[in-house]
């Protein structure tokens, strides 16, 4: 009798102690990685994001920056990762939307092997030209097109969000518009300035100290509503063109396969740590602009903007493999 109770003893304290191991890995950190590289918009949001998650978590995260292939290869990487809600990724609009168009073979599914965690937010782009350029609405844009010269735009590159924006405002607007894409953004918003672009689309925290130095004027927001970073710059639709609401955004994943207690404990830390008074304002110092989003609501988004994008990245003929 004394044997079987000194193994029940020993027992239950090994499951305390296994209970004990698991709680302690439970609480290890949590990498999310961004499929970008340092310094672009995706990582200053997955860093102001990161930190206030791991608050929430009360676990450190790291921000693992795994450029390449337009942010396939760090979203790959996260795909195939084991689903225990310690590594994510900051999907964006062109991850999870643009590249299933874009290239022939991506090696995951946007859909299928990923749960969403959280929806950090939108930003419009800003359609911008030189300061010094004669095009001064998009009434001017569309009458310098309709010569035989006709006008160019830039991009950081093809499959782009700035490029297809440009692609799909040539449809609307007619006339000739030829798209110049660049190795990156900061390299085409350069060649704008110096007007050897006529325009481009993209985010408000990167051209509007441009436009307060007097270098660029913005014509344009591309989303169904004003930008909160250029309050008094109009939309594409407020100048008479219909049905133009394209945005970047910005959503946390993790692999498809986390057990549901898991994401949703990953759900309410994405929760709280975005409704928090200082990300919010950090977000918006980025031109990101938050909308609530509840969990059956990310899927559901995340199919129609695939949708949206792939019809655009058809009528482009991007393609980039």
């Amino acid at each position: 009798m004394k044997m079987k109770t000194s193994l029940r003893k020993l027992f239950a304290a090994g499951v305390l102690l296994a209970a004990a191991a698991t709680h302690a890995q439970d609480k290890g950190p949590v990498r999310m990685v961004v499929p970008f590289g340092a310094g672009t918009t995706t990582d200053t949001v997955a860093r102001v994001v990161g930190e206030a998650l791991g608050k929430a978590l009360q676990q450190p995260v790291i921000v693992d920056n795994r450029a390449g292939a337009g942010g396939s290869t760090g979203s790959d990487l996260v795909a195939k990762s084991a689903p225990d809600g310690r590594t994510l990724v900051m999907g964006t609009v062109g991850t999870h939307a643009i590249n299933a168009a874009l290239f022939s073979k991506l090696p995951y599914d946007p859909m299928r092997d990923f749960a969403p965690v959280a929806f950090i937010g939108y930003t419009p782009t800003l359609l911008v030209v030189a300061a010094d350029s004669p095009v001064k609405s998009l009434k001017d844009l569309a009458q310098a097109a309709a010569k035989p010269q006709g006008v160019t735009f830039a991009s950081a590159g093809n499959g782009t969000s700035g490029h297809l924006a440009g692609e799909l405002l040539a449809q609307r607007l007619g006339g000739k518009m030829i798209h110049v894409p660049f190795k990156e953004g900061a390299m085409a918003l350069t060649g704008v300035i110096a007007s050897q672009v006529d325009f481009m689309f993209y985010h408000p925290a990167a051209v509007m100290p441009q436009v307060k130095a007097g270098k660029l004027r913005a014509l344009a927001a591309s989303g169904a509503v004003r930008s909160a970073a250029a309050p008094d710059v109009p939309t594409v639709m407020e100048q008479g063109i219909a049905d133009f609401d394209l945005v970047a955004w910005f959503m946390l994943y993790a692999p498809a396969a986390t057990p549901p207690a898991t994401l949703a404990q990953l759900r309410t830390a994405g929760a709280t740590a975005l409704a928090q008074p200082e990300v919010m304002t950090k977000l918006r110092e980025q031109g990101v602009e938050s909308r609530p989003m509840k969990p059956e609501e990310m899927q559901p988004f995340n199919k129609a903007e695939l949708g949206k994008w792939a019809g655009l990245v058809k009528r482009s003929g991007a393609q980039v493999d």
